[in-house]
């Protein structure tokens, strides 16, 4: 007994494969380009190849192939011999029936045998279908959502059975135990949930990001002395998204232990799971695991309890080309998926690429630690090509018909049938002309954006769109550089407005290439990675991959931003001092000119007649002064005057002299 299943939890880079139980017959692959093929798996022919009507816009993001057996009905009286008649019908047509889970919440039902859709599932989910498992029993169909719900489906019906709530966030990943009484789900954590009373029976711890892989290993407890409830005692495995450990664990009857028992250790995500189930204590798991980088790791072990230490693989198995041909080199052939045949001795790789895989079977081989297989994947693809009978037809083209080429812009040259042509080239040629050289014919071909111009002089936006898109495609340098070196904004604009939108990340990785280049060619790609962060946002936000995609920009930007404030202080520092020196030059040489008037003002009068001024207000003063003296001495003179002639009055009256007339006395006076 084997179960398979690619990894859930919605990643869009992924492409969801599925392999159908009961021998592995066929191979269920959704591509990027949202198509549905089914493939044979002994022949690695096509079988079926379907487009939903929405697979654009709802794209495929799980797949389920019905279980073998169908449906089990529980009637008892007596015509239920004709009721098992229609019920095996049923039943046959539900073993080719395949569960398509779609981005925008609806179940899509595929029929294999009739080719075309059966039915559809809506009204159970409103957001992106992460996991969808089929019961083994009754039929019933369980999906889980981004919407935090799980969903009970009744197929037949096309109605919702049972519906609730999950977890507090997305549920990633379901799984149905081999009695179908318990449900395991996860988002981070892990619950088993009852099938009947919708209840919580156990929690487990979980990953630290979302569950992508669940799946039982044992049907029987390992210890089989103890009586058996169905369930306790069993291992189940999980993986996780960008997670290198796949955890394994067992449900006890006590409710303490939350924790993994033991863990398988991988090179990198886990994208594909399958393994034989234990259904013996002695019987060692099977496990193959194929990891996002391309490798196939294989483990044997016997599940026997605790295990601290994380187990390696056995055997690690790699696909590889020759290198003989046209590359010196071998390159790496990813691995799709794997799944054990019914033998549990072999092995059905699929590797290539999801639109052309090639499906082949190679036996076990465990002694050795690391297999690498040489395979010739371009030899096998043109063999399968030449088998398989092709549908194509090359439609008629009509001489007056105009058929442009769509995608491109600027690309607007007509078809034209080849008959047609190579008659002109017949009626054109003579017995006497020459064959042009293949060098006069790669310069005709040749574009340049000189010969394109408008009236205006400039190159026409829409040719160097075309260019742009041809020198990414083709990593031309020369026509890159032509594109690239343009620095008028407004053509920068127009050309990043007119590119598609799968050009977008070329560019950006060819941005980043000549960043990392001169400090000149870097600020000249400023510019156009302005303009398509600036017009293409919104394209780039719906990526999922982009951080990823965008590492090495990241990191360019932090580690030129980085160093700007250290940069910043030392030009200023840098400034100060030179604005310091150049003002210390200008004042040693101001000092060593001359400094001779070479024409002088006459104005040496004014300066002569206030000194004059000057020396006469001194002159003034002093002979203020003089004259103040001059007149207290007067003063002093009359005094002494009046004084003798008061004396000499004296004496006269004493000597007799009194008796003088009066106008001898007033002559005197």
């Amino acid at each position: 007994m084997a179960a398979a299943g690619a990894a859930c939890g919605g990643d869009a880079s992924r492409a969801p494969c599925a392999f159908s139980p009961g021998g592995r017959r066929s191979l269920a692959l959704c591509g990027p380009d949202g198509r549905l093929r089914v493939w044979d798996t002994p022949s690695s022919r096509l079988q079926h190849e379907y487009v939903p009507s929405a697979h654009l816009s709802a794209a495929c993001t799980c797949l389920a192939w019905a279980p073998p057996g169908g449906r089990q009905f529980p009637s008892k009286e007596g015509p239920r011999r004709k009721k098992r008649k229609s019920e095996a019908a049923e039943a046959g047509e539900q073993f080719d029936l395949l569960a398509i889970g779609t981005a925008v919440g609806s179940i899509l039902l595929y029929s294999t045998v009739k080719g075309e859709l059966q039915s559809k599932l809506d009204g159970g989910h409103d957001n992106r279908i992460n996991c969808v498992r089929w019961h083994q029993d009754n039929g019933c169909l369980y999906s889980c959502s981004e919407d935090k719900h799980i969903v009970e489906w009744n197929t037949q019906t096309c109605k919702v059975k049972c519906k609730w709530k999950g977890d507090n966030s997305s549920v990633s990943c379901l799984c149905i135990s081999p009695d179908g009484k318990m449900l395991l789900s996860a988002g981070r954590t892990i619950k088993l949930w009852d099938l009947e009373t919708k209840e919580v029976y156990r929690n487990f711890t979980g990953h630290a990001t979302a569950v992508s892989s669940l799946m039982f290993t044992t049907v029987r407890p390992p210890n089989e002395s103890q009586p058996f409830d169905g369930i306790t005692g069993l291992y189940f495995l999980s993986g996780a998204a960008r997670d290198r450990l796949l955890s394994v664990w067992q449900i006890r009857s006590d409710r303490k232990d939350k924790n993994a028992v033991m863990s398988f250790t991988v090179t990198d995500e886990p994208v594909f799971i399958d393994l034989t189930v234990s259904e013996s204590k002695e019987e060692p798991v099977k496990l193959a695991v194929v990891c996002r980088d391309g490798q196939l790791h294989l483990f044997e072990h016997i599940l026997n309890g605790y295990c601290k230490k994380p187990l390696t693989s056995n055997c690690t198995i790699q696909i590889a080309t020759s290198g003989k041909d046209s590359d010196a080199t071998p390159k790496p052939v990813p691995i799709l998926a794997a799944a054990f045949c019914s033998d549990k001795q072999s092995l059905l790789l699929v590797y290539g690429n999801t639109l052309q895989p090639i499906i082949e079977r190679v036996s076990l081989n465990t002694t050795e630690s690391h297999v690498c297989l040489i395979r010739d994947v371009q030899k096998t693809m043109a063999l399968q090509t030449e088998m398989s009978v092709t549908k194509v037809k090359t439609p008629v083209v009509n001489k007056e018909a105009k058929v442009l080429v769509p995608g491109i812009p600027g690309h607007s040259a007509t078809i034209k049938s080849q008959s047609s042509g190579m008659q002109k080239l017949e009626s054109k040629r003579k017995p006497g002309d020459k064959e042009d050289s293949i060098e006069d014919r790669l310069g005709a071909m040749d574009i340049d954006t000189v010969k394109i111009k408008t009236k205006g002089g400039l190159p026409q936006t829409d040719s160097f769109a075309v260019l742009l898109v041809q020198g990414l495609e083709s990593n031309d340098p020369v026509i890159l550089n032509k594109v690239l070196q343009t620095r008028k904004e407004a053509l920068i604009k127009n050309t990043i407005a007119k590119i598609p939108v799968h050009a977008v990340i070329p560019l950006l990785h060819e941005i980043t290439k000549r960043l990392q280049g001169h400090p000149y060619s870097a600020s000249h790609m400023v510019r156009w990675l302005k303009s398509v962060f600036t017009i293409h946002a919104s394209y780039l936000s719906t990526l999922p991959d982009l951080v990823p995609q965008l590492g090495m920009l990241y990191q360019l930007m932090e580690s030129r931003v980085k160093t700007l404030q250290k940069l910043s202080r030392l030009h200023g520092k840098l400034y100060l001092i030179i604005t310091q020196v150049a003002a210390l030059e200008k004042i040693q040489d101001a000092t060593d000119i001359n400094q001779t008037a070479k024409l002088v003002y006459e104005e040496e009068s004014s300066e002569d007649g206030s000194e004059d001024e000057m020396i006469a207000d001194k002159d003034s003063d002093e002979n203020w002064d003089e004259d103040e003296e001059k007149g207290e001495q007067s003063d002093e003179e009359e005094k002494g005057e009046q004084s003798d002639e008061q004396e000499m009055a004296i004496e006269k009256e004493i000597n007799g002299e009194s008796d003088l007339d009066p106008e001898n006395e007033s002559e005197e006076e």
